[in-house]
């Protein structure tokens, strides 16, 4: 059951760098970031109504880490990648989320003294060059022009990843549920300051025009509820059964989801070298999971 539903999440994360590429089209990445993050913590509020009964009460001593994570994943991980996407193409997103099992590991390594072992080196590795393949063959572009892009959704890859080892131990006391509304609520608060410091305009027109109005809310409420409130939801509940490192590496079949997307949606026919590219990325997954 675990597998499917990590599954299912990188299905949904894979959707994130075609629509948050769309969106950022029309409204700025910072405006994007914030309603985002309503949508997602309305979600969780909701939920939290529901079932607050049955929560136990936060811990004075584990505040410091719910704001921490709260800190990475707006202020820092969202709007990098939501920002950088729009400098860069979606495919160049993909790979950069592509390396988090390799920051995964360094930080287990580095802040652990974990070591993965061989086998899952080489897992990483098989899935790391299967995802390489069918991003090359879709276009990933290392451009002047993309450099800043690429650059911030590269550091939005590495604070993914250190969201995911930091985020084990309050997932361990809280749950995955739990875990996640709390970081999103900690982290809106703090995001909400951060916007306000932002120098740019809050422009409301594309919100409002008769014509896009409809498409963007739709997309924001997706990126709120969907990839953000389901997809950390479920991407928190896989590492309460599994390690770290087996869980960061599916992230390699994003970039195999999204070309898939992309033809369900556009089109667009996968080659050769996206079936070559699958097959060796799936390899990659299957090693590290025996591993």
């Amino acid at each position: 059951m675990t597998y499917l539903l990590l599954l299912l999440q990188q299905v949904i994360a894979s959707s994130t760098h075609l629509i948050a590429k769309n969106v950022t089209g029309t409204v700025h990445p910072t405006t994007v970031v914030l309603l985002r993050g309503v949508f997602t913590c309305v979600a969780f509020g909701i939920w939290w109504v529901l079932r607050q009964r049955t929560l136990k009460p936060v811990q004075r001593a584990d505040w410091p880490l719910i704001l921490l994570l709260g800190l990475i994943n707006l202020p820092v991980n969202q709007l990098l990648f939501i920002w950088g996407v729009k400098f860069t193409t979606a495919p160049n997103a993909s790979l950069a989320y592509a390396l988090t099992p390799v920051f995964v590991v360094i930080y287990l390594a580095v802040g652990k003294g974990a070591s993965p072992g061989w086998k899952k080196w080489l897992g990483v590795v098989l899935a790391l060059v299967g995802a390489a393949i069918v991003l090359f063959d879709r276009g990933v572009s290392f451009s002047a022009e993309h450099t800043l892009g690429n650059v911030m959704v590269l550091a939005a890859s590495a604070s993914w990843a250190a969201y995911t080892v930091m985020g084990r131990r309050l997932i361990a006391t809280y749950g995955s549920v739990y875990a996640t509304a709390l970081t999103f609520f900690s982290g809106l608060a703090i995001y909400s300051l951060v916007f306000l410091a932002i120098p740019v305009p809050f422009d409301l027109a594309p919100l409002v025009h008769p014509e896009q109005a409809t498409s963007i809310w739709f997309q924001l409420f997706y990126l709120g509820v969907i990839t953000s409130g389901v997809g950390y939801a479920l991407w928190y509940y896989a590492l309460t059964h599994m390690d770290t490192s087996s869980v960061a590496v599916f992230n390699n079949l994003q970039p195999i989801f999204t070309t898939i997307l992309a033809f369900l949606l556009f089109g667009t026919e996968p080659t050769l070298a996206f079936l070559i590219g699958g097959v060796i990325a799936l390899a990659g997954v299957v090693v590290t999971q025996k591993a």
